[in-house]
């Protein structure tokens, strides 16, 4: 056993790893390649340390919720009028996202249960398609097994914003992110656009947080954006320097995270994951299709909308493949707080 890392050489360590995994990925031409470069890399780097020597990466919590905010400000900095207008579209597609769920949720819970062999309440939660913090506080008053359902979910986010990237790269043959920016800057952007990012995050953060919204890092920040953006009161210019900062951030936290696993249970999370995500991709790709001829939304936005990752990963993704953030997010925040809700009154009915 070595000494552990003191927690500026671990912050070091994971940013470095992260910085030189995204800049491969870049030359490599990966989709989004500060995203998955970063998370790839540092991911293996955490597996390795804690397989050999038993070293933790831990990653500081603040900076985390800090580049989440700063990508909540890029979603609310993209917001237009123009939204209200869709109001009869959200209407048609989030009642498409109630039928997702539950096929999701029925599809999962035979995954896990049948094929992966977990405990009936452990496969109730595990099948859970988002809200991953409140299907393991749910699924552990349900006597499920805590470390389980932790894996399995992030396992879930990884292996989604991993394969929606590849799989825009196979539909459309371009490799995207890498100039991301393109989609993200109508104009040119100064330094007053990266004060008002630098001090916009941190106050919507801190509101989000008082207010105690769900995912409140992410919806404080977009909450103010939208509606400075929208009223014209401020004219936004997402930087791509920052948004690239923001991936490789996220990447990073993701990558270190897998430290808490063992390579044992990690491939059978793995494994169940790659099934589990599959078929939900699978239900998503065919209600997008569906949807696309009902309403003027096309494929892969709804694609994005449906696919169950993080409302956090997701929305960057959107913004780095140049989806509209504000529809996708709109579509996972409204996922997330559906799933949550049935668990909740499942849960209830059963005590």
């Amino acid at each position: 056993m070595t000494p552990n890392l003191s927690k500026p050489l671990q912050l070091f360590v994971i940013l470095g790893s992260g910085l030189i995994g995204a800049l491969a990925a870049k030359q490599l031409g990966l989709p989004i390649p500060f995203l998955l470069g970063s998370l790839i890399v540092t991911a293996t780097l955490a597996l390795t340390l804690a397989a050999r020597t038993g070293q933790r990466l831990i990653y500081p919590k603040t900076m985390r919720e800090f580049f989440v905010a700063v990508i909540g400000t890029m979603i609310g900095s993209t917001f237009t009028p123009e939204i209200f207008a869709m109001a009869p579209i959200l209407g048609i597609t989030f009642a498409a996202m109630i039928v997702f769920v539950a096929l999701a949720q029925g599809v999962n819970f035979v995954i896990f249960r049948r094929l992966g062999g977990y405990d009936r309440a452990t496969a109730q939660y595990a099948a859970m398609p988002g809200g991953l913090i409140e299907a393991i506080e749910l699924g552990e008053k349900a006597g499920g097994d805590v470390e389980t359902l932790s894996i399995q979910h992030f396992i879930r986010i990884v292996l989604v914003i991993v394969v929606v990237p590849l799989l825009f790269l196979i539909i459309t043959g371009e490799t995207h992110g890498s100039a991301s920016g393109q989609t993200l800057e109508s104009g040119p952007t100064d330094w007053q656009d990266w004060v008002l990012f630098l001090l916009i995050a941190p106050v919507g953060l801190m509101i989000g947080q008082r207010l105690r919204l769900p995912a409140a890092p992410l919806l404080g920040p977009l909450a103010i954006a939208a509606v400075l953006q929208a009223t014209g009161t401020l004219d936004l210019q997402a930087p791509l320097l920052l948004l690239n900062v923001a991936q490789l951030i996220v990447g990073a936290t993701l990558g270190s995270r897998f430290a808490n696993s063992t390579p044992r249970r990690l491939i059978i999370a793995l494994g169940l994951g790659a099934v589990s995500v599959g078929v939900t991709l699978g239900i998503a790709s065919g209600l997008a299709f569906v949807l696309s001829h009902w309403v003027p939304v096309g494929f892969q936005t709804l694609l994005i909308s449906f696919a169950p990752g993080g409302i956090t990963e997701m929305s960057l993704i959107a913004l780095s493949l140049g989806v509209s953030p504000v529809l996708v997010s709109s579509h996972h925040l409204f996922r997330i707080l559906f799933t949550v809700a049935v668990a909740v009154l499942v849960s209830e009915r059963r005590k």
